[in-house]
C-alpha cells in the first residue's frame, strides 16, 4: 500500500520547471531549498556533491537523481521493519505532547488485532489527565487489555503489571504510553530509563522497539527531542506523524544521517487504518515533485 493517498506537492517542485539543466545555480538553489525544508546542512551539502558530478542531467532525469540520492541517505539508518519476534514483544512509545502518539498506539493496536494477534495496552502516562482513558476507549474499539493505574500513580508500577500480566495472558504485543514528556526535562526523561529498565528487567530477551514519534511539521527542533530521547531510551525508530498535507518532514534525514534511527512508520491521516510503513523512496519521490 502507498505511503500517500494521493500525489503529493513537494517543496522542490518549483526548482526543476526554472532550472532546465544542474549548474551551479541550480544547486545552489536547490541547497537552500533542501535546508528550509529542514533536510539540515549535512544533508544538504551531500545531495549538492552528489549532483555536482551530474551535470549532463536534465528535465525529470535530475528529479529521478535526487530522489535516489535521498533515498540513499535515509536508508543508511537501516530497515523499516518492526523486529517483534518474541512473544511477548514490547513497543514503547515516547514523545512531546501533541505529536499523536495516544492515536498512533489506537493505530497500532488495530493493525496487530487485525493480525490475529493479542494486544495489551500499558497506560504507563499518569501525569496527564484523562490519559489512561483515552487510551481505554482505544482498547474498547480494537478489542485490546489494558493495564492502568489511577492519575498520578507511579509509571514504573503500571508497566510492572503490564509486564506480568502479559505473561499471564498470553499477550502477543504490549504498547506502552509515556508521558509526553518535554525533551528538556530532566527528571521525566530520568522516569523514562527506569520504564525500560523495569522491561528489561521483567521480560529479559524480548524483542523492543522504542518508538519515537515526531510531528512532521516539526522541523530542526525534531532533531533535539531525537537526541534527547535517544539518550535517554536507546530509541529504535522513528514514527512521522501528519503526513497528510504536502509532503515534508525533511528532519528524517538529519536524524538518519546523525544519529542512525529509521523511519518505521508513517501516519497519513486520522483514521484507525491511515497507518502505514515507512517507505523512503516514496517520501523522497514526493520531497522533489
Amino acid at each position: 500500500m502507498s505511503l500517500f493517498k494521493e500525489k503529493k506537492k513537494g517543496l522542490l517542485g518549483g526548482l526543476f520547471s526554472a532550472f532546465s539543466r544542474v549548474d551551479e545555480d541550480f544547486l545552489e538553489e536547490l541547497e537552500e531549498r533542501l535546508i528550509l525544508a529542514d533536510a539540515g546542512v549535512e544533508t544538504a551539502e551531500a545531495a549538492v556533491e552528489a549532483l555536482r558530478s551530474e551535470k549532463g542531467l536534465k528535465g525529470e532525469a535530475v528529479q529521478e537523481k535526487l530522489a535516489e540520492i535521498l533515498t540513499a541517505e535515509m536508508e543508511k539508518a537501516g530497515a523499516p521493519q518492526l523486529r517483534l519476534n518474541t512473544k511477548p514483544s514490547v513497543i514503547v512509545m515516547v514523545g512531546v505532547n501533541g505529536v499523536g502518539k495516544t492515536t498512533t498506539i489506537g493505530k497500532l493496536a488495530k493493525v496487530y488485532g487485525s493480525q490475529g494477534k493479542k494486544v495489551l495496552l500499558c497506560a504507563a502516562d499518569t501525569f496527564r489527565a484523562a490519559a489512561a482513558e483515552q487510551l481505554g476507549i482505544w482498547a474498547e474499539r480494537t478489542g485490546a487489555d489494558i493495564v492502568r493505574h489511577g492519575e498520578g500513580g507511579d509509571p514504573g508500577a503500571v508497566v510492572f503489571d503490564a509486564c506480568s500480566a502479559a505473561k499471564a495472558r498470553g499477550s502477543d504485543i504490549i504498547i506502552v504510553d509515556t508521558a509526553g514528556r518535554l525533551h528538556n526535562k530532566q527528571n521525566l526523561m530520568n522516569e523514562l530509563t527506569k520504564l525500560t529498565k523495569i522491561i528489561d528487567r521483567e521480560l529479559p530477551g524480548v524483542d523492543r522497539e522504542i518508538l519515537l514519534v515526531l510531528d512532521a511539521t516539526t522541523g530542526q527542533n525534531g532533531l533535539i527531542q531525537a537526541e534527547q530521547f535517544a539518550k535517554a531510551a536507546g530509541i529504535t525508530g522513528i514514527v512521522l506523524t501528519k503526513l497528510d498535507g504536502t509532503a515534508k518532514g525533511g528532519v528524517v534525514f538529519s536524524i538518519a544521517q546523525r544519529l542512525g534511527v529509521p523511519v518505521k512508520l508513517a501516519g497519513v491521516g486520522e483514521g484507525a487504518d491511515d497507518l502505514r510503513q515507512f517507505n523512503a523512496r516514496e517520501f523522497a519521490e514526493a520531497m522533489v515533485q
